[in-house]
């Protein structure tokens, strides 16, 4: 699973326009990723700035 550390996020957005499924939305001025829509492709993870994006167990 794929998850944004809110801790992190700084909600530049840079990841929401490449997500290819759309999976990515921003709540509360931080990226969430839906788990449901997520295809774990990981393209998510390689843009954003701040390494807030890790994949998980």
């Amino acid at each position: 699973m794929i998850k944004v550390n809110q801790e992190e996020c700084v909600g530049c957005e840079t990841c929401v326009p490449v997500c290819p499924v759309e999976a990515i939305s921003m709540k509360d001025d931080k990226a969430f990723i839906d788990p449901e829509i997520c295809t774990e492709c990981e393209t998510c993870i390689s843009e954003c700035p701040v390494e807030a994006i890790k994949k998980e167990d």
